[in-house]
C-alpha cells in the first residue's frame, strides 16, 4: 500500500498480528531485505515494513533524503495506521533512521535494535569517500552499485552469496542515479546521535559483525560501552542478515 507523507506516497507492506514492529531498511536495499525476518515471525508481530526515499517503491524526495526527514515520514506513516508506539529494527542507514525517530519521537519508540549500524556521524574521511561516490554514480552508476554491494560482506563470505549480491546488485542498478545521490548526501550530512542513544532509557540493542568493513566492530563496542547498551555479535559482515542469518534470526527470537 501506499501512505502520502506531505503529497509523496511512502510504500508500506504491513503483514502479521501483534507487537508493532517497524522495519527499516539500509542504503541501496529495500523493505525486501526483511523476507526472512517477516516469514519467521509474522505470526507473533505486526511488521510495518516501508520503502525509505528514493528505495524500491518510494519515489525521491528532494535532493537531499535527510535521516530526519525519512524519521518524519515515517512518523506519518504510524499516525495513519493508528500505530502509537513501535519497536524498530534497521539495518544500517535504516539504523540512522531509527535513531533520529527516537529523537524526535521518543514517546513513540518502544526498543530499539541497531543492526550493523551506529549512532556515530561520518568521519571527515568517510564524508570524503561520500563525495567520491556520488560522483561515481554520476559517471558509472553500475559500477559504483556492483563495487559497493559487494564490499558490504566480509572477505570470507563474498564468494558463499553469489545469488543473493546479483539480486542485490540488480535491484540497487534499477534506482535512478539521482535518489542514490539524494541518499548519500543525507548519510554524510546527518548528525552523531551517541547522545540520543544513551539517553534512550528502554530496550536498545546493537547488532554487530566482527568484519564488518563499513561499521567497524572496535568501534561499535566502544560505542555499546559509552551508551550503556546491549551488544549482539556475528561472526561475518555488514550484511549480518544474510551472512549469518541462523544467528540473526535466533537472536531476535529472544529480542523481539
Amino acid at each position: 500500500m501506499t501512505i502520502a507523507y506531505k503529497q509523496n506516497p511512502m510504500y508500506v507492506e504491513v503483514t502479521g498480528n501483534g507487537k508493532p514492529i517497524v522495519l527499516l531498511h539500509g542504503f541501496l536495499e529495500n523493505r525486501t531485505m526483511w523476507k526472512d525476518v517477516i516469514k519467521e515471525f509474522s505470526k507473533a508481530y505486526q511488521f510495518i515494513n516501508i520503502d525509505l526515499f528514493g528505495h524500491g517503491n518510494t519515489p525521491k524526495v528532494g535532493y537531499i533524503h535527510t535521516m530526519e526527514h525519512m524519521a518524519e515520514a515515517v512518523a506519518e506513516v504510524l499516525s495513519k495506521l493508528n500505530i502509537e508506539k513501535a519497536t524498530f529494527l534497521g539495518h544500517s542507514m535504516g539504523g540512522y533512521v531509527a535513531l533520529a525517530f527516537a529523537e524526535l519521537f521518543p514517546q513513540k519508540t518502544e526498543a530499539l535494535l541497531l543492526l550493523n549500524s551506529t549512532a556515530k556521524a561520518d568521519s571527515a574521511e568517510r564524508k570524503q569517500n561520500r563525495n567520491r561516490a556520488k560522483r561515481l554514480v554520476k559517471q558509472n552508476k553500475e559500477a559504483f552499485v556492483s563495487m559497493a554491494i559487494r564490499n558490504l560482506f566480509a572477505e570470507e563470505t563474498k564468494e558463499s552469496f553469489p545469488k543473493e549480491i546479483d539480486n542485490l546488485v540488480n535491484e540497487a542498478k534499477a534506482l535512478p542515479a539521482e535518489n542514490i545521490v539524494a541518499s548519500i548526501e543525507g548519510l554524510k550530512l546527518r548528525k552523531d546521535r551517541t547522545a540520543v542513544l544513551k539517553s534512550f532509557n528502554r530496550k536498545k540493542i546493537l547488532l554487530a559483525g566482527k568484519h564488518d568493513p563499513v561499521v567497524l566492530f572496535e568501534e561499535t563496542e566502544q560505542l555499546a560501552k559509552e551508551t550503556n547498551t546491549e551488544l549482539i555479535s556475528f561472526p561475518n559482515g555488514h550484511m549480518s542478515y544474510l551472512e549469518n542469518k541462523k544467528e540473526f534470526l535466533n537472536a531476535l527470537k529472544t529480542l523481539l
